[in-house]
């Protein structure tokens, strides 16, 4: 039954990063005013909280469910899925300062740091895509190598 839990736990997290990430992308265009920064930054605020508890909850996965930590450590697909989320983490970081430093700044950005902005949201997009990929072939024993 844990393995279940974990698991609904598990993708309902993920595809709510995702529909976060999205509402970002979709906020986030030419000619947003102030409100709709301070709304971008609240929603990213969500998208950080919801990435840790997808870390805490995935982690809880690999090690306590069905499958065991010495399945999932053993799996190019499981270290491919981690690093692509941390490398996605690690670009999230810039649309949260540049929200940070609008919302101070007090003056709507301008075009061309918007469209900055948005790349960014496009590559981490982008990247989320790969996980169910390397989910996918995880879970059907892709990527296994020896211990």
């Amino acid at each position: 039954m844990l393995d279940l839990v974990l698991a609904i736990g598990h993708h309902i997290l993920v595809f709510s990063l995702f529909g976060v990430l999205f509402a970002e992308l979709v906020l986030i265009k030419r000619g947003i005013d102030l409100a709709t920064v301070a709304r971008a930054g609240r929603i990213d605020l969500m998208y950080g909280v919801l990435a840790g508890l997808i870390v805490v909850v995935g982690f809880a996965r690999a090690v306590f469910a069905a499958k065991g930590w010495l399945y999932y450590s053993h799996n190019l697909f499981f270290q491919l899925k981690v690093a692509t989320f941390v490398v996605i983490g690690l670009m999230s970081i810039v649309p949260t300062v540049a929200y940070i430093r609008w919302r101070r700044a007090g003056v709507a950005p301008s075009d061309a740091q918007v469209a900055g902005v948005r790349r960014w949201l496009w590559a981490e997009m982008a990247l989320f895509a790969l996980l169910p990929a390397f989910a996918a072939a995880m879970a059907r024993g892709y990527g296994e190598f020896p211990a």
